[in-house]
């Protein structure tokens, strides 16, 4: 059974929700925070094979607009590995199966 993986920050509300529901489920996780550790290449490939590159990107957060990417062209797998605080969270990810945002009805067919 794989392990599932929560990236996210420790002060996002959705991420804590996401915690919660794993734990409220008896089911181990990991959470990776993503103010302290990037998503590998390998790690945003698989996830992003599944959500899209483009949905990835949290044009809302404060890292977007402090990096100026609304006005600029960029390389979205670049600046995501380069800036993690720029993902939506949480990023949930289990086995070869991978969401975005808080999705419980989707998890609960992971148990």
């Amino acid at each position: 059974m794989s392990m599932i993986q929560i990236f996210g920050t420790r002060k996002c509300p959705e991420t804590r929700k996401a915690e919660r529901f794993f734990k409220e489920r008896g089911l181990k996780f990991q959470l990776i925070d993503l103010k302290e550790k990037a998503m590998s290449k390998g790690e945003l490939r698989s996830v992003s094979a599944r959500i899209g590159l483009e949905n990835m990107i949290d044009r809302d957060s404060k890292e977007y607009e402090r990096l100026n990417l609304k006005y600029m062209k960029h390389d979205i797998e670049e600046q995501l590995l380069a800036h993690p605080l720029l993902i939506k969270t949480p990023v949930i990810r289990y086995g070869q199966q991978a969401t975005l945002g808080y999705q419980p009805d989707v998890w609960k067919q992971w148990s």
